[in-house]
C-alpha cells in the first residue's frame, strides 16, 4: 500500500489557502490508490515542530512518503521519502508582511526545509522565479504545479445565513480573505472611503492585523462580517457587486479564482502569482489608495466590462483543475518512492 502523510496542524484546521490545496490533494491522491495519513500536531507551534521532527527521524517504510504542503517542514534530514510545497515569498516583494523576528524564523524553516527534502513544489512560474532568487535554488529542482478551482462549488446557487445576510449593504464589494498586512486592506479601504462605496470585509484575522482591524472599525462605509461558513463564503462571493483583491504578494491568489467562478467582477493588481493567476480580472496597476480609486472608478462604470468579465471569468476560473493538480503530484509522488 502506497501512503503519503500530510502535516496534521494544516490538513485539519477551518481555514486558508495551504489548507485548501492540502486537502484537495490528499482527496484527490487517494483516486490514485494512496492511503492519506497525518502528522501529528499540538495546539502549541513549538510542540508541533518537534512531533513532526520526530516523525522525520522514522525509519522508512517502502511505498511512504511526508508532503510537508505549506512552506515549512523539516529542520533535519528526513529518512522517508518526502516533498515540500513552497507557495511563495511575500517578504521578497512586500514590506510589513512580517516583523525582523518572524521572517528571520520564517525564511530559515523554509531554507531547511527545501535543503531536507527529496523534492520541491512550487505553484508558479512568478513564485519559481522568487524561490530562485530568494533562496538560489536551482531552476530544475523546482515542480511547476498550479492548484485548481471546484468551479461547481462557487457556482452553484447557496442561500446565506441571516447572520450575514442581515447585514449586507446593496451593491457592497467585496474583500475575502485573511486579515493581513500584504492582503493590502488598509489602502483599500481608504479608496472606498474616498468614493463612499459599501465594503464587505470577509475573513480571520491572520497575524499583525491590529490597524487593519482598527482602520476597518474606524469607516463608516466598511462592514467587517468576521470568518465566515461556505455556504456564506459563496454567497458573498455570487452577490456582490465587485471582488476586489489589491494585495501586495500572493503565492496563488485562490479567492481571485474563487471569485470568478462564482460569477463576480474582479478587481486585483498583479503582484506575485497574481500575474499568472487573475486573467481577465481589472487591473489594479499599483497598491496605493489612488490606484485603488483609480480602478474602481474605471472598472465600475463599464457596464459592457461588468457583464463581459462575469463570462470571461468562469471561463478563466475553468482552466484551473484540481484534476490536473492532483495527477501531476501524484507523478512526482511515484517517482520518489520508487
Amino acid at each position: 500500500m502506497k501512503k503519503v502523510y500530510y502535516p496534521g496542524r494544516i490538513l485539519e484546521r477551518n481555514v486558508g489557502g495551504n489548507t485548501t490545496y492540502t486537502r484537495a490533494i490528499a482527496e484527490g491522491i487517494k483516486e490514485y490508490g494512496w492511503e492519506v495519513d497525518t502528522l501529528p500536531y499540538h495546539s502549541k507551534a513549538p510542540v508541533t515542530a518537534l512531533m513532526e521532527q520526530y516523525s522525520a527521524l522514522q525509519k522508512p517504510v517502502p511505498g511512504e512518503l511526508v508532503h510537508y504542503s505549506a512552506d515549512t517542514g523539516p529542520l533535519i534530514p528526513v529518512r522517508r521519502p518526502s516533498v515540500v510545497t513552497v507557495h511563495g515569498v511575500a517578504s521578497a516583494v512586500a514590506e510589513g508582511v512580517r516583523n525582523p523576528v518572524q521572517e528571520f524564523t520564517w525564511r530559515s524553516r523554509v531554507r531547511a526545509a527545501m535543503r531536507f527534502t527529496d523534492a520541491l513544489i512550487t505553484v508558479s512560474e512568478s513564485s519559481s522565479e522568487t524561490l530562485q532568487d530568494v533562496f538560489g535554488i536551482d531552476a530544475a529542482k523546482i515542480n511547476v504545479i498550479p492548484h485548481g478551482i471546484d468551479v461547481d462549488l462557487f457556482s452553484t446557487p447557496v442561500v446565506a445565513s441571516p447572520e450575514v445576510l442581515d447585514r449586507l449593504p446593496e451593491d457592497y464589494l467585496l474583500y475575502l480573505g485573511n486579515i493581513e498586512p500584504r492582503k493590502n486592506i488598509i489602502e483599500l479601504v481608504n479608496a472606498v472611503d474616498r468614493l463612499a462605496l459599501p465594503l464587505v470585509v470577509a475573513g480571520r484575522a491572520a497575524w499583525n492585523s491590529e490597524d487593519i482591524e482598527r482602520r476597518i472599525a474606524e469607516s463608516p462605509n466598511t462592514v467587517r462580517v468576521g470568518f465566515v461558513s461556505n455556504a456564506d463564503r459563496v454567497y458573498l462571493l455570487q452577490h456582490c457587486r465587485a471582488f476586489l483583491f489589491p494585495s501586495l504578494y500572493e503565492g496563488f491568489g485562490f479567492p481571485v479564482l474563487e471569485a470568478m467562478a462564482a460569477g463576480a467582477p474582479v478587481l486585483a493588481t498583479r503582484r506575485g502569482s497574481l500575474r499568472d493567476v487573475a486573467g481577465p480580472a481589472g487591473h489594479i496597476q499599483d497598491v496605493t489608495a489612488d490606484a485603488i480609486e483609480e480602478a474602481l472608478n474605471t472598472y465600475l462604470n463599464d457596464n459592457t466590462w461588468l457583464e463581459q468579465v462575469k463570462d470571461e471569468g468562469r471561463a478563466w476560473a475553468n482552466k484551473f483543475s484540481w484534476a490536473n493538480s492532483v495527477a501531476a503530484h501524484h507523478r512526482l509522488y511515484e517517482e520518489l518512492v520508487a
